[in-house]
């Protein structure tokens, strides 16, 4: 793929975080990507606050991989906070979680999610998973929301 994106990765958890940077790499995403650890650090990037204020530093992601367990404010909050912005709700934000209860997968989507990834999965689901999630960005590099 030869577009270039920035993708917000916002994972609490340090190795989970290594395997999705090598699955985005081994798919050759051409582009930067940026990991915050918590929901409140992913709202200050996504807000440029505190030590995100610069722009050059801190650019807009062209897609937020999300995870729904974290520190200081939920996943699902976030993804709340984000559609309820006028200058965020137009970012798509894809759900990687562990968690595969059909309740987590259906408030998400009811919030405004554009996909949802298992965690659970074997290694190559979740590979392809990702695959397919950065074939669609590209495609959609306007912010568009991806289709479910």
């Amino acid at each position: 793929m030869t577009d270039h994106i920035t993708i917000l990765l916002v994972e609490d958890n340090v190795e989970q975080a290594r395997l999705t940077q090598h699955v985005l790499k081994r798919n050759e995403v051409c582009g930067d990507i940026f990991i915050v650890r918590d929901g409140q650090e992913a709202m200050d990037y996504l807000c440029r606050k505190n030590r995100y204020a610069d722009e050059g530093k801190s650019p807009r992601p062209h897609l937020v991989l999300l995870d729904l367990n974290l520190p200081q404010i939920d996943g699902k909050e976030v993804l709340r906070l984000m559609k309820s912005d006028e200058t965020l709700k137009d970012i798509p934000v894809i759900i990687v979680s562990a968690s595969d209860r059909e309740e987590d997968v259906n408030e998400v989507y009811e919030i405004g999610a554009a996909g949802y990834i298992s965690k659970s999965k074997s290694f190559e689901s979740f590979n392809h998973a990702i695959a397919a999630v950065h074939g669609r960005v590209g495609k959609h590099k306007h912010r568009a929301r991806l289709p479910a």
